[in-house]
């Protein structure tokens, strides 16, 4: 990085005839012969894709996962169990999600196309000397071409002509108000502020200039940018390694216990080695909860529907969860924080001070004094420099067409003077015809100043002039108060040095205006060419300071306090000065005006281990390259957090694409910010990050509540072949395999998939983020699972296999072993584990509120899966074909009646314990207060 700012500079400040020189070139350009041999060596002006993996290989590792083979071998066990059908129902299943998580990443990678998007179409470049439109991908360096007001540049170049040039460099730096350029050298401050280097990517906002372009494609800044972007390879998100670590937890259980099944086949029930290998792979299908995969993928969709309507389109599944995980936040301000509208917010005179509603480019506010509203006309101050504003001024501010945001032909600084002239309600344009305009002096970055001069009337001309206050204050030697003009003096100058500092500590920033009128001589034209910069810049009288700011959004006050409250820190990096950036983070909440500001600068020359505590506490990260937010971003996952990072420009995709997720604004944000991010804004609100974290910790919640409800039918598909095994064979086995599967794959998904949409509890957003140590199944989860819910269901379900037999004659004589009443006692055992999973499903929904506060009938999901239980045992029971497929007979209404009865005392028993657990954590939190 070092030898390219030491490139740049070269650029910069070798003289223009050295320039040339090094570059082949000359001020009429190259020959087209030229072009053509250097557009052979360099490339085309385009923006290049590393070399990509074959869409072959992308495509079969979606089939390659721990879940997916396991999965393989679930499908491959249902086969040699004699289940062909569901075998290749589990593979299918696999296939599905493969396939849609194929098409779900190929529709993700697009950032390096929006990158050659943003580049211009067409560039006026001089080839043979004349003038010539060509295409902007054949530029070379060495190319001599014009920009002018709307123009966006093609190329890294540097200015050999320019007249009142501005470029509006947000999307490479963040910073709201756009850089003065110029031919002279200016170091500046900050990345990319050299007054004569313009960069790819960025856009003229005024003025006109002839450059040469020295860097190309992805020598420029801008490909540079795309380079580091494209090798930050995808990492798994937490959700996956997690899901990793579940299924292979879950592998090893089920492996363990069909070894042990397998063993004690041979030497307790004297099985055959092949026939124990079956029934030990029976055991094995038991374990593996084969719906987990689908129902998860499913449940995140569900995530991601319920945050669209939040205004956040996610374009990974996985982020949902991610989100929920979220420990730090690292925000753009311009455009994230705050509106990119550049606003003004007061008006100082030496008389009275106003202050100015309504924010952004709409001019929906008015001018108030003492909090009454005052109109144009009714203050001479005031009138005047409303007139001086909207005099000295090129921009023009075309009206808003229904949602969308007015166009600005111009610089967001003095749009915001237009839309303050509009405020005061006055007629702009009639001034303008009233008022003509004779002569400007552009703007330039040396004297800091603006100046119009107009006809006043038959025999005066207006000077009208407007610039920072320390270059113009100087030149002026009369002030204007209460609409009388005196002598400026020390204490005028202590009194408006002393309010341009109490704004500016506020992060505001002040445009200066003065005027001077000067008798028409008979000779104009002479008298205008007269009126240089020298002869009209003087003798000034001051009239007063427009004060303006990028106001913060309106909800991001609230977002901020959620965040707080959920322990998320919030970090703003932004391309804007230390004291913006501070005022800004201090007035909305984000941090206290102690807090450390960290410049681009200070960041290059910290240590890592520096940078790491400096993160530990409150900071502020100002004036800093693309590349230094993605060194704050990676030295946060060192530090083991997770991290959101915000943006909208391209100088934000590397870090958005590094972080955990990336959050990128749709209506402000480029479209590299976009493809680069893992989340869009289609609201560009703040707020929208809190909601949709809120919907990741509630995705999370209810992961693991279907989880347990997922788990714990496995104790009581497990049992019944443990009663075989221990029995020695005298209980024959309560459970088929193919009910199992029924289990697995039938009942327990739709119920499942019901929970993954149930509402968060209250005050999920009051508890600091999971442990990273956290996971999903912990020891409350395998408690719920298999000690309780699935212990009952085991007691339950086995009662009901031998009730069937005792129904039949047992204990007098032996349990059936086969006919109708073996049929109807594992129908029975089936029947029992399904509506156990009734009362499950509705336990499930909370974790500890009672289901009766959050509305028995709230979450239809999850009753439509239990109608959905009942259809599919009843489909079992009564269909012939069905019957002979699963094993099953069909249930008579005595049996109806039992198992309706089972759900009731077991939702009843867990809300009893619910409520026990509210009092006990209850009791807790008074005693942390005593």
């Amino acid at each position: 990085m070092k030898n390219e700012k030491e490139t740049r500079r070269k650029f910069a400040t070798d003289p223009v005839p050295d320039l040339m020189t090094d570059l082949h070139t000359t001020s009429t350009g190259l020959t087209q012969k030229e072009a053509a041999d250097r557009l052979e060596k360099y490339g085309e002006n385009v923006i290049t894709r590393e070399k990509q993996q074959s869409q072959l290989l992308i495509f079969l590792k979606n089939f390659t996962s721990v879940m997916a083979i396991l999965l393989w071998v679930s499908g491959f066990v249902a086969i040699l169990s004699g289940t062909l059908e569901l075998g290749i129902a589990i593979w299918l299943v696999n296939i599905i999600n493969g396939v849609f998580s194929y098409w779900q990443e190929h529709e993700a990678q697009k950032a390096t196309d929006s990158l050659m998007k943003m580049l211009p179409a067409y560039t006026q470049v001089y080839r043979d000397g004349k003038l010539q439109q060509i295409n902007a991908t054949k530029m070379v360096p060495g190319d001599v071409f014009n920009l002018q007001a709307g123009n966006a540049v093609p190329v890294d170049a540097r200015l050999i002509k320019a007249t009142s040039v501005q470029v509006d460099q947000s999307a490479l730096t963040g910073e709201s108000v756009p850089e003065s350029k110029k031919v002279a050298f200016d170091a500046g401050q900050g990345e990319f502020a050299e007054s004569n280097l313009v960069y790819a990517g960025t856009t003229v906002g005024a003025g006109t200039a002839t450059a040469v372009a020295f860097a190309t494609g992805m020598n420029t800044e801008f490909g540079r940018i795309a380079a580091l972007t494209q090798q930050q390879k995808p990492s798994l998100s937490p959700l996956q390694l997690e899901l990793n670590r579940l299924t292979k937890q879950i592998s090893l259980i089920a492996i363990g216990l069909g070894l042990v099944f397998f063993v004690s086949a041979i030497f307790f029930v004297h099985y055959p080695v092949a026939q124990s290998f079956i029934f030990a792979l029976g055991m094995i299908v038991a374990f593996i909860p084969e719906g987990l995969l689908p129902t998860v993928t499913l449940s995140l969709a569900q995530g991601v529907q319920r945050m669209a309507k939040k205004h956040a389109l996610l374009k990974d599944l996985n982020s949902v969860e991610t989100l929920g995980e979220t420990t730090v936040i690292c925000s753009d301000k311009t455009g994230t924080l705050t509106q990119n509208q550049m606003t003004v917010d007061h008006i100082w005179t030496p008389a009275h001070s106003f202050t100015v509603t309504g924010q952004g480019f709409v001019n929906n506010g008015q001018i108030q004094l003492d909090g009454k509203p005052i109109k144009y006309g009714t203050d001479a101050d005031l009138d005047l420099l409303i007139r001086l504003v909207a005099f000295n001024n090129d921009t023009e501010v075309e009206p808003s067409k229904g949602s969308a945001r007015p166009k600005i032909l111009g610089t967001p600084t003095e749009a915001s003077l237009v839309i303050l002239a509009q405020k005061s309600g006055i007629d702009t344009k009639a001034y303008s015809i009233k008022y003509p305009r004779l002569k400007e002096l552009p703007f330039d970055s040396d004297r800091k100043r603006m100046t119009t001069i107009h006809q006043h009337d038959d025999h005066t001309l207006s000077i009208c002039t407007k610039g920072s206050l320390s270059d113009l204050l100087p030149h002026c030697d009369t002030i204007q108060e209460n609409g009388k003009v005196r002598s400026l003096t020390e204490d005028d100058k202590k009194a408006i040095d002393d309010a341009n500092r109490k704004y500016a500590s506020l992060g505001l920033r002040s445009i200066a205006t003065a005027y001077r009128e000067v008798p028409q001589e008979t000779d104009k034209e002479k008298q205008l060419d007269g009126l240089t910069i020298d002869t009209a810049e003087t003798n000034l009288t001051f009239v007063g300071l427009a004060i303006m700011s990028d106001p913060p959004r309106p909800e991001i006050y609230e977002a901020i306090k959620k965040c707080h409250r959920a322990s998320i820190k919030i970090i703003m990096v932004t391309g804007d000065s230390s004291l913006t950036a501070k005022s800004v983070a201090v007035k909305i909440g984000l941090t206290f005006d102690k807090a450390r500001v960290v410049t681009g600068g200070e960041l290059d020359s910290m240590s890592k281990e520096d940078l790491k505590k400096a993160l530990a506490g409150e900071i502020i990260f100002a004036r800093v390259a693309p590349e230094q937010k993605y060194k704050i971003v990676s030295t946060l996952q060192e530090m083991g957090e997770i991290v959101a990072s915000t943006g909208d420009g391209v100088n934000d995709a590397p870090a958005l694409k590094k972080a955990d997720i990336g959050v990128a604004m749709g209506v402000t944000g480029t479209d590299v910010a976009k493809d680069a991010a893992d989340m869009i804004l289609t609201d560009d609100n703040f707020a929208s990050i809190v909601a949709a974290i809120e919907e990741g910790r509630t995705v999370y919640s209810n992961i693991q509540k279907f989880l347990i409800y997922i788990l714990n039918s496995n104790l009581p598909e497990a049992v019944p072949s443990a009663l075989f095994l221990f029995s020695r064979g005298a209980i024959p086995l309560p459970l088929t395999v193919m009910q199992i599967l029924t289990v697995d794959l039938g009942t327990d998904m739709m119920p499942a998939l019901g929970l993954g949409s149930e509402k968060a509890e209250p005050g999920i957003m009051d508890k600091p983020p999971r442990a990273r140590d956290a996971h999903l199944m912990s020891k409350t989860v395998l408690w719920k699972a298999f000690a309780w819910y699935g212990l009952i269901a085991s007691i339950i379900s086995s009662g009901a296999y031998f009730f069937v037999n005792h129904l039949n004659g047992w204990p007098l004589k032996g349990l059936a072993t086969s006919g109708n009443t073996y049929v109807m006692a594992t129908t029975m055992t089936l029947a029992a584990i399904i509506f156990c999973q009734i009362a499950a499903a509705m336990n499930c929904r909370t974790e500890n509120a009672s289901v009766f506060k959050a509305g028995l009938f709230a979450n239809k999901l999850v009753w439509f899966g239990i109608v959905f239980e009942i259809f599919l045992l009843a489909l079992l029971s009564y269909t012939p074909f069905l019957q002979e497929l699963f094993h099953t007979g069909p249930l008579a209404p005595t049996d109806w009646i039992f198992l309706a009865i089972i759900p009731i005392p077991l939702f009843l028993i867990e809300e009893g314990r619910k409520w026990l657990n509210r009092r006990r954590l209850a009791a807790k939190k008074v005693d942390v207060v005593d």
